[in-house]
């Protein structure tokens, strides 16, 4: 089967083309600007993962999408959250729904997935990958089996082909997939997660939370860190 996949540079978008590579032709990478603050570092990493697989690496503009979204992920004029791996426990829900809130872009993946819909109808593919997972799917509806399988009955009509989205991480938390990610030798040392764009990850936003602890409790060090000197 042939696909088109999303590539952010994240831990989830990069393990999830790399799973998806065992049992897929993966013949576009698509990377979207819309002007979040961690733009620059998603597409000089995406497009080092995308040389690493040599995949065609495409990034679309999306202008008007930065133009209409007033949250912290866009809008530098408001702060990102900052949390601490006990903030992610489940004890106090609230923090994690304040920040998903603080981060969250209009209709962003149902976006980014019917523009890629659109390639992957035309260069002949039959799914759409995509970094979903269980673990944010708790505070991001978004990311969820139900957004998936929707979109799925959209696609139904709206592509001649019936395109489909392929989600391997649907179900995984974030340990898991970095578990799966290093089995399937994922190139993580050129993965961003970071919702800032600097020369280092922040290490306090949810996003770089998330992704300490998973590496913590997995029990390995992070090759991005590694490779930036930040854990040797």
């Amino acid at each position: 089967m042939r696909s088109v996949t999303l590539m952010s540079s994240g831990l989830d978008s990069v393990a999830a083309l790399a799973i998806a590579k065992k049992t897929s032709d993966i013949v576009l990478a698509l990377t979207f600007d819309y002007g979040q603050r961690s733009v620059g570092r998603e597409i000089d990493y995406s497009k080092a993962i995308c040389d690493h697989y040599g995949i065609e690496h495409r990034i679309i503009r999306l202008d008007w999408l930065k133009d209409i979204t007033n949250t912290s992920l866009v809008n530098e004029d408001v702060d990102v959250p900052e949390l601490s791996a006990d903030d992610l426990s489940g004890e106090n829900e609230a923090i994690t729904e304040d920040s998903a809130k603080s981060v969250w872009v209009p209709n962003r993946n149902g976006i980014f997935l019917n523009i890629a819909a659109s390639f992957a109808e035309s260069y002949d593919c039959d799914y759409v990958i995509a970094g979903f997972n269980g673990e944010e799917a708790k505070t991001f509806p978004d990311n969820s089996k139900e957004f998936v399988d929707a979109s799925d009955r959209c696609f139904s009509y709206s592509t001649a082909n019936g395109v489909m989205v392929l989600a391997p991480l649907i179900d995984m938390d974030k340990q898991t997939i970095v578990n799966e990610a290093i089995e399937v030798e994922a190139p993580l040392e050129w993965s961003w997660s970071c919702y800032h764009g600097e020369d280092k990850p922040c290490g306090v936003c949810e996003s770089c939370v998330r992704r300490a602890r998973a590496f913590h409790e997995a029990g390995l060090k992070d090759p991005l860190m590694v490779r930036l000197g930040m854990d040797v």
